[in-house]
């Protein structure tokens, strides 16, 4: 609801401070006083496009400031995925300078755009200036749905979800196939490079180094053969060998230590030496005997070493290096395989959700259209009561591609005189018509619609009579559930006020100043006395009483 506006040097205002009621807040006075000024400002603030021509001339800036009160949790939430702080009050800055503007909610510096998206949560402003909001086809799926019962509303949540389920299936699934474009070539080159490392069986990470001693050994085998027969005869293979000779000195020795007992010991320690000897030169015998020069093994060996010599410059310096890069491809492998296999799972995911989210839009399709029906009629009965008789309403919808709305494309269409077609809100060419039907759809949207205050300005343009008073009527009854706002010349409407104020321009040659006064029951037969008559007396004064014991 809104509490109140403070203007500072807005247009033709100096400083105009105003404050509202629950109810219907009722503003009358002459043409050009600066009632639609007051409209103006309160859509200013609430991020309509403003410029520097709305500055008071000789003034440096201009300033409004609204103050509201709220309990919609619509209002709450939007607070906090701002990062504003929120108790139930909304105070609302708007500062237009020759060069910029600026705006503040709560005292937090906002963009144009965020004030926008709170007015669509505050306030309906229906002037003769904008387009209406449900002028606007745009926003008659919505209002539709929100007429459903709770049946439907959890039907349209069920679809919601399917889709946006569906949706960030369907888009998982893009990102994954845009991923996996050469995924056939990816997995031949991972299936290569295993394969090459696998077919080489490196079961030893010591084989390089090793097959590299060996092939210096066959190299070499002829000269390693003769070093190791060579030391093999001279220890143990000819008659004067050394261990021969050494078996001689031992002889000798067991032989002196009868004399001498100590020689016993040297004698022990010489035998075991040539024992030690014996076992050099058999050994030298065997290694000799062992080395092969072999082409065909040499070349078996060449060939190894270069297989493993390339596979080290592919995949890695050592073989424990290739064995890692082995174990990453095929973890690189079984994730993309398993990559895959998210795809056909998504794609089956896909075709199941399609189906249910088929299912729930003809359901929810099918409640829309028996919605129409009915909201159709109540609304043309509405609109019977605002002295429209010959008014035919319809909701007409068409089929069309499948969104996160659903299936259905909504429009709103009036025939407002016999023998016309029924045609869109927006073709409606009378002003006085439009407010009617904004009117009319407001009443039966009032249990269901969660902005508060509304606002018109100059509803009474082109209807009169009998009319004007369904109107008020039908105002009055609208103001039992929501804030109304009301520009109008006609005392029949201004008579329904629950605060009536009145708003009056004073001139001299050197300046503008607007005022507005709260009238009390005296002021106000007066002013609807002038409304109605031009002039207060007699005849004036009593359809002014008359028309306020009305509302009493």
């Amino acid at each position: 609801m809104l509490k109140s506006i403070l203007i500072k040097d807005f247009t033709l205002i100096d400083e105009l401070e105003i404050s509202f009621d629950k109810g219907l807040n009722i503003l009358t006075g002459e043409t050009g006083a600066g009632k639609s000024i007051i409209i103006d400002a309160i859509d200013a603030a609430l991020g309509a496009r403003s410029n520097k021509d709305l500055i008071k001339e000789g003034k440096e800036k201009a300033a409004i400031e609204l103050y509201l009160e709220s309990k919609n949790p619509l209002v709450k939430e939007f607070f906090d995925e701002n990062g504003i702080d929120f108790d139930g009050e909304i105070l609302l800055y708007r500062e237009i300078t020759h060069s910029n503007t600026r705006s503040r909610v709560n005292g937090v510096m906002v963009a144009q755009s965020t004030l926008q998206e709170l007015k669509n949560l505050l306030i309906d402003i229906h002037s003769q200036h904008q387009t209406y909001k449900y002028i606007q086809p745009k926003t008659h799926i919505a209002l539709l749905d929100e007429y459903g019962d709770n049946e439907h509303k959890t039907l349209l949540g069920n679809y919601s979800s399917s889709y946006k389920e569906l949706s960030e299936a369907k888009k998982i699934f893009e990102q994954k196939s845009q991923q996996n474009t050469d995924i056939e070539k990816k997995i031949d080159f991972l299936k290569f490079q295993i394969d090459e490392i696998e077919q080489a069986e490196i079961t030893d990470t010591n084989e390089f180094e090793n097959l590299k001693t060996e092939r210096e050994k066959i190299i070499n085998a002829k000269d390693l053969k003769e070093l190791s027969y060579s030391g093999y005869y001279t220890i143990y293979g000819q008659d004067a060998s050394i261990l021969s000779t050494l078996n001689t000195i031992e002889s000798k020795l067991i032989k002196a230590s009868q004399y001498d007992p100590e020689l016993s010991k040297i004698a022990d320690n010489l035998s075991e030496s040539s024992t030690i000897l014996r076992d050099v030169s058999e050994s030298l015998r065997d290694y000799s005997e062992s080395l092969s020069c072999d082409p065909y093994l040499l070349e078996k060996i060449e060939e190894r070493l270069n297989l493993l010599d390339k596979l080290r410059r592919k995949y890695g310096a050592t073989l424990d290096g290739i064995l890692d890069s082995l174990k990453t491809f095929q973890q690189e492998l079984n994730s993309i395989e398993h990559a895959e296999e998210d795809i056909k799972n998504l794609e089956e995911k896909i075709t199941t959700l399609e189906a249910e989210s088929d299912t729930l839009a003809n359901k929810l399709s099918d409640s829309r259209n028996a919605l129409a029906k009915e909201l159709s009629a109540l609304i043309e009965n509405e609109l019977h009561q605002l002295a429209m008789p010959n008014a035919k309403f319809e909701i007409n919808i068409k089929t069309k591609p499948k969104d996160s709305q659903g299936i259905d494309d909504v429009e709103f269409l009036i025939s407002a005189n016999p023998g016309e077609s029924p045609k869109p809100l927006a073709k409606i060419a009378s002003g006085g018509e439009i407010s009617r039907v904004m009117l009319a759809i407001k009443a039966i949207f009032a249990k269901t619609d969660s902005i508060n205050t509304v606002i018109f300005d100059e509803i009474d343009t082109g209807i009169s009579g009998p009319t004007l008073q369904s109107v008020a009527d039908k105002m009055k009854t609208l103001s039992k559930s929501h804030q109304i706002i009301c520009i109008t010349h006609q005392p029949i409407i201004a008579a329904a006020a629950d605060k009536h104020l009145h708003v009056e321009k004073h001139q001299d040659l050197f300046s503008t100043k607007v005022e507005i006064n709260e009238l009390d029951f005296d002021s106000k037969i007066q002013i609807l006395s002038r409304i109605a008559g031009g002039e207060i007396n007699k005849k004036t004064t009593a359809f002014a009483k008359e028309l306020l014991e009305k509302y009493r």
